[in-house]
């Protein structure tokens, strides 16, 4: 199911902006410090740096519900977890596009996949 972005407030830039800020640019699940906008080190891949982004999800999947407590900070691994479970927008592709594992203390982990690209002529 594709974004309905008219269900999105048109302020939802600037909120979604001061709930990243608030946040420290940190993925409230993982811990994982994400990239602020322009930040775009040279030393990350694409696949990198796409996981380094950090977005705002709603808690109870309501785009309309712009309350603070219901905006979550994620990374782009966590976000696609949380929609993954549910008839969200989120393709089986886009999620095949990371690993779960769990590590040496039993915490989940969600790490990018290493992608390949064939191109024909």
């Amino acid at each position: 199911m594709p974004i309905d972005r008219q269900r999105y407030a048109d302020n939802w830039s600037d909120i979604a902006l001061s709930i990243k800020q608030a946040a420290l640019w940190r993925c409230r699940h993982c811990g994982k410090q994400c990239l602020r906008p322009g930040e775009k080190p040279s030393d990350l891949t694409r696949s990198e740096w796409t996981v380094a982004t950090l977005s705002v999800h709603h808690a109870n999947f309501i785009p309309e519900d712009n309350r603070p407590e219901n905006l979550i900070p994620l990374c782009t691994p966590c976000h696609l977890a949380v929609h993954g479970g549910r008839n969200g927008n989120v393709s089986p592709g886009q999620l095949s596009l990371f690993s779960y594992i769990y590590d040496e203390n039993g915490v989940l982990k969600i790490v990018p996949k290493e992608l390949e690209y064939h191109y024909t002529a």
